[in-house]
C-alpha cells in the first residue's frame, strides 16, 4: 500500500519489508545445505521451495508496487507465501526462524480485519516449527501442541488488535486536527472578511458624516450668513435711495453695521469647529510662519520663527490648538505688550511638541488676570491645550517681557494611522 494510506505498524514495517525476508530466506537456505546432505532429493526440494518463495515475494510485492494498494491481490500474495512457509517448516523445523518475514508482511499488507486472520496463520506456523519434536498422536502431545499455538496465537493476535484500536485513536485525532486546522481557516477567512466589512462600514460611515457636515454648513450658512448679507445689500441699497434724508440713510446705515455684526458673530459659530485655513495646504510649522509673517507686516513687530527637531505628524486638533494658541499669543503681544520684538519656537520633542511664544515686551503678573484685559483668552487658550492633555505654562513679571509655552503630547504611530 502507500504511505499514506498504511497505518501505523505498517508504517513502521515499510522499511525493512524489502529486504528481511530476503535476508531470513538467504540465511535459511545456507542452514538447510549445512544441515543436509548434498545431493539429495530431500535438499532439492527444500532449495526449490526456497526459490519459490523468494520469486513469490520478488513478483506480487518487490517488482509490482502498485499492486500493495489492491486488498485482494495482497490477501493472496500472503497466503501463498504462508501456504510455502507452512511447507517448509513441516519438512524443516529451522525455518520457523522465517515468520518473523510472514508477521511483517502481515502488518504491512493485509488491512483490518484480514489482518487478525494472518497474524494467527503466522503464529501457527511458529507454533508448529516450535512443537516440531512431539508425536501429534498422542493426546497430551496434542494438548501440549494446542497450548504452544495458544500461546503464540494469543499474544500476537492481542497485539495486532492493540495495533488497529492505536491506528483508529491516532486517526481520530488526526482527523480532529483537520477539521480543527479547516475551523481555524474558516474562522480566518471569516475575521478577514469581518474585518473588510468593517473597514467599508467606517468608510461609509465617514463618508455619511462628511455629507452630514456639508449639509448642515449648507443650512448654517443659508440661515445666517447669506440671510445677513441680504439683508445687508438691502439696508445699504436703501441709503443710497434716501437721497439726501441724511436720518434716513443714518438708520439704513446703523442696521447695516447691526446686521454685519450679527452675521460676523453667526459666522463665528458655525465655523468654530472648523479646521483654520493656515492648516488646509501647509504644514503646522509653515502655518506658523504664515501667520507670523503676516502679524508682523499688520504690527510692524519682527517675529522670528524656528522649529527644531524631527518634524512628525501630529492629530489635527493638535495642530488647531498650537495654531490657536501661536494667535491668540500674538493678539495678547499686539494688545497689551508694546513688545519690541517677538520669538515664535516650535520643537519637536521625543513624546510631545512644545510651542514657545516670547516677547520683550511690558510684561504682567499672571496672578492678576484683569492685567490683560480680563484674561478670557489665555483661559481658552489653557482649556483648547489640557483638553488635548497638554499643558500651558505662562512666565511674566512686569517689565521683563512673557513667555508661553504650550506642549501637547505626540499621539502613538497606532492613533496616527
Amino acid at each position: 500500500m502507500l504511505i499514506s494510506r498504511l497505518d501505523v505498524p505498517g508504517r513502521r514495517a515499510l522499511p525493512v519489508v524489502p529486504i528481511v525476508p530476503y535476508v531470513l530466506l538467504a540465511i535459511l537456505v545456507v542452514v538447510t545445505v549445512i544441515l543436509k546432505p548434498a545431493g539429495g532429493r530431500s535438499l532439492a526440494i527444500d532449495l526449490a521451495l526456497c526459490a519459490l518463495a523468494a520469486v513469490w515475494m520478488l513478483w506480487m510485492f518487490t517488482l509490482h508496487p502498485a499492486w500493495r494498494e489492491r486488498p485482494g491481490v495482497m490477501a493472496v500474495f500472503f497466503t501463498g507465501l504462508i501456504t510455502i512457509a507452512a511447507i517448509l517448516v513441516l519438512r524443516d523445523p529451522w525455518f520457523g526462524f522465517f515468520t518473523p518475514a510472514g508477521y511483517l508482511y502481515a502488518f504491512t499488507v493485509l488491512r483490518w480485519p484480514v489482518r487478525l486472520a494472518g497474524v494467527a496463520a503466522v503464529a501457527v506456523v511458529a507454533a508448529t516449527a516450535q512443537t516440531s519434536g512431539l508425536p501429534r498422536s498422542d493426546p497430551l502431545d496434542l494438548t501440549l501442541y494446542l497450548l504452544v499455538v495458544t500461546v503464540n496465537v494469543g499474544p500476537m493476535c492481542f497485539l495486532a488488535w492493540l495495533e488497529w484500536k492505536n491506528t483508529q485513536q491516532n486517526e481520530q485525532r488526526t482527523q480532529a486536527l483537520a477539521e480543527l486546522r479547516e475551523a481555524n481557516r474558516r474562522l480566518e477567512a471569516a475575521l478577514t472578511e469581518n474585518a473588510g466589512l468593517h473597514e467599508r462600514l467606517l468608510a461609509q460611515a465617514r463618508e455619511a458624516g462628511v455629507v452630514d457636515e456639508r449639509q448642515r454648513m449648507a443650512r448654517e450658512i443659508h440661515d445666517t450668513l447669506a440671510q445677513g448679507l441680504t439683508g445687508i445689500i438691502t439696508q445699504l441699497q436703501a441709503a443710497v435711495h434716501t437721497g439726501a434724508d441724511s436720518g434716513g440713510w443714518q438708520r439704513h446705515v446703523d442696521a447695516a453695521t447691526t446686521l454685519a455684526r450679527e452675521s460676523l458673530s453667526e459666522a463665528r459659530r458655525s465655523v468654530q469647529d472648523l479646521r483654520p485655513e493656515p492648516l488646509r495646504t501647509a504644514r503646522l510649522s509653515e502655518a506658523l510662519s504664515g501667520v507670523a509673517e503676516r502679524w508682523s507686516a499688520l504690527h510692524g513687530i519682527p517675529v522670528h520663527t524656528t522649529t527644531t527637531g524631527t518634524v512628525r505628524p501630529l492629530r489635527p486638533e493638535a495642530e488647531v490648538a498650537l495654531l490657536r494658541a501661536a494667535q491668540e499669543a500674538l493678539a495678547n503681544v499686539a494688545k497689551h505688550a508694546r513688545a519690541g520684538r517677538v520669538g515664535v519656537t516650535l520643537s519637536y520633542l521625543d513624546h510631545e511638541v512644545a510651542l514657545d511664544v516670547r516677547d520683550d515686551g511690558r510684561g504682567f503678573d499672571p496672578a492678576r488676570p484683569e492685567s490683560t484685559g480680563g484674561g478670557f483668552g489665555l483661559v481658552a487658550m489653557r482649556q483648547r491645550i489640557e483638553a488635548l492633555s497638554g499643558t500651558l505654562q505662562i512666565e511674566s513679571e512686569p517689565g521683563a517681557g512673557t513667555g508661553i509655552s504650550a506642549r501637547v503630547p505626540l499621539a502613538p504611530v497606532e492613533a496616527q494611522a
